[in-house]
């Protein structure tokens, strides 16, 4: 869960990074391992975009859910 702009900032870079690993295994990765390598990420990416839009869509001024334990 991200509790402030330096967070968001942060998962979109990793965002970023996680589509530039994408954009290599397209090349790198043989056809075979490539959907196995993928799915990985594309679940990660979607969980991370997620969470994101979670934040930019909660107004400032509201406080920040607590995570369930």
């Amino acid at each position: 869960m991200i509790h402030n702009d330096q967070e968001m900032k942060a998962t979109e870079e990793r965002i970023a990074y996680f589509y530039q690993l994408l954009t290599q295994l397209r090349v790198t990765a043989s056809p075979e391992e490539f959907p196995a390598v993928a799915s990985g990420y594309r679940y990660e990416i979607a969980r991370m975009q997620d969470e994101v839009l979670e934040y930019l869509t909660r107004h400032a001024s509201e406080p920040v859910p607590l995570e369930a334990a």
